[in-house]
């Protein structure tokens, strides 16, 4: 049983109709009338980062991932709140102030305020951050619409080679090594979009678990597929370069998550506004494909010809 047949099965009907909790199909808890807008995730060691070797990179990256879930809701995060588990190796007076010194530094980068939290006693290393803003309105998933644009801010794949190269999966050369490590840690979000991205888009989510695990709930249950243009998906050079030189499928990278970009879909009417919002804030923006009315028809395009039906699932948590 997967981490989303789990809440289906057991724990969406015990929200009783709460419309705040959107059914628990969201990455936020949404309360209008209040205009709070929460989300709160939970990291372990040997999950969702390697070891705690870099403590200082980990409390950043998982700071950045829990932000991210507002971000891409349109909503500025203000507050976060951080609960963490370990043992006195993992808490000891070198770390704690590496700790320390990353927390401020995110802080004063993303304007956030540390406002609570807790510590308990583990074997291995633990953290769960809720992140907190306030909005009249955010985008939920789910909203897709036919003949919609699918984009994606950013590029896609480096934080997967970073995971591998600390995995001693893959090992490039020391530049490249420290770039994709840089990637997996310290995830470039798009952060100033928050304030345009409810301008244009009519439905979002964050990549965290991969390209199409996330379209796949971007979508959900609405009767729709899409076409992706492979050729289109935005990689870094380094990248790029990596896959020609040792003659890899980009298709196994783009989808394994932990890039934190966001996917969002759009009218056409609004492709020049995009370009327009995507140059003034110097994200980068890119149109990867679209939403079709073939009910689960999921298509990969490459330079105008269809290669096969995706089937890159991305990461699952399964139990």
């Amino acid at each position: 049983m997967n981490e989303f047949e789990l809440i289906k099965n057991y724990f969406q009907r015990l929200t009783k109709n709460n419309p705040s909790a959107l059914k628990l199909n969201d990455d936020v808890f949404f309360d209008k009338k209040n205009k709070i807008v929460l989300s709160i995730d939970t990291y372990n060691e040997d999950v969702h980062y390697v070891n705690f070797e870099k403590p200082e990179l980990v409390i950043k990256k998982i700071i950045r991932s829990s932000i991210s879930d507002l971000i891409c809701k349109s909503v500025k995060p203000e507050y976060f709140f951080i609960s963490g588990g370990g043992n006195s190796n993992h808490f000891t007076n070198k770390n704690l102030k590496l700790i320390s010194k990353s927390i401020s530094e995110e802080q004063k980068k993303f304007d956030i305020k540390l406002s609570g939290g807790d510590t308990v006693f583990s074997k291995k290393s633990s953290f769960t951050v809720v992140s907190l803003g306030f909005s009249k309105k955010i985008i939920e998933r789910n909203n897709v619409k036919k003949d919609n644009d699918i984009y994606v801010t950013g590029n896609l794949g480096d934080s997967y080679i970073g995971l591998n190269i600390l995995k001693k999966k893959i090992n490039i050369n020391k530049k490249f090594n420290n770039y994709f490590i840089g990637k997996y840690f310290l995830p470039n979000l798009p952060f100033a979009l928050h304030k345009h991205l409810n301008k244009f888009a009519n439905s979002s989510i964050d990549i965290s678990d991969g390209l199409f695990a996330d379209l796949k709930k971007l979508i959900n249950n609405q009767k729709f597929g899409y076409n992706i243009y492979v050729d289109k998906i935005p990689l870094s050079r380094n990248l790029s370069l990596y896959l020609k030189n040792n003659k890899k499928n980009s298709l196994n990278f783009i989808s394994k998550g932990d890039d934190y970009q966001i996917l969002f879909t759009s009218p056409k009417k609004n492709r020049s506004y995009i370009k327009k919002i995507a140059k003034r804030i110097n994200i980068k923006i890119t149109l990867i494909g679209v939403i079709t009315n073939q009910f689960k028809q999921r298509q990969l395009i490459n330079h105008g010809k269809r290669i096969k039906s995706a089937n890159y699932e991305g990461y699952f948590h399964n139990f």
